[in-house]
């Protein structure tokens, strides 16, 4: 889908010139999405007390809670870091405030007592339940039918995909 007016990369007709302009850039759309994608998501998340960086780690922690049914072992903040593409210094100040809600606790790895394990509380597992009406508020905030939006999802990881190889 291009911007209308817009050339594209890939003319091989294009000046340097034209290849400079904003509209060529894939970085601008992608930024200023990304940039008020969250700040959608602040509105729904507020009221839950979470920001968006806290509720990508609460999701990705309800995804792994074994007390939820999850056939892995909690995650440590290594393993979290990675899933979540954060540098593990970031991701340790999320904890952090997640732990200092109440919604998280860290204790030692049985297996590695260096490391630490990142268990949900009873408040984080509650607050699950509220975050199952996030992705239909966001929807309604979007106005975009749900194909739309999957097809954004898919382009984006394939964004990330390509950029990670």
């Amino acid at each position: 889908m291009n911007t209308p007016n817009a050339p594209t990369v890939h003319d091989d007709a294009l000046s340097d010139d034209e290849l400079l302009r904003l509209e060529t850039q894939l970085c601008f759309p992608v930024t200023v999405a990304a940039r008020l994608l969250v700040q959608e998501y602040r509105h729904v998340l507020s009221p839950m007390g979470l920001t968006h960086p806290q509720y990508l780690v609460m999701l990705a922690l309800w995804q792994h809670d074994h007390d939820e049914g999850a056939s892995e072992s909690p995650l440590t903040a290594t393993e979290l870091s990675v899933i979540l593409s954060m540098e593990t210094a970031t991701l340790t100040g999320l904890v952090r405030r997640l732990e200092a809600q109440g919604l998280v606790t860290r204790e030692p790895d049985p297996r590695d007592d260096r490391r630490r394990r990142l268990l949900l509380t009873p408040e984080g597992r509650t607050l699950r339940a509220q975050a199952k009406l996030v992705p239909r508020r966001m929807l309604e905030r979007l106005r975009l039918a749900p194909e739309q939006v999957e097809q954004v999802r898919d382009a984006a990881t394939l964004l990330v995909a390509a950029l990670r190889t």
